[in-house]
């Protein structure tokens, strides 16, 4: 911080505060890319629940595989 005279702060000071600003803003991307890839994972996990859900569902109503015929038939 500069005095009341007009004093320039020391060069390493000035290092160090450039340092934490960028240091600031590449935690504030990291969040961002943290939040969406979360959101991603969770839209992921929703679509996995669901295809296991599936053929469990849909095995009911659907003949088994073992009394179809295979296609070479």
């Amino acid at each position: 911080m500069p005095s009341a005279r007009g004093e320039r702060p020391p060069p390493r000071r000035v290092e160090l505060e450039e340092r934490l600003a960028w240091l600031e803003r590449h935690v504030a991307e990291q969040d961002k890319v943290m939040l969406a890839l979360h959101d991603e994972f969770a839209r992921l996990r929703a679509e996995l629940k669901q295809l296991r859900e599936r053929p469990a569902a849909g095995s009911e109503n659907e003949p088994p595989d073992s009394a179809e015929r295979p296609p070479h038939y």
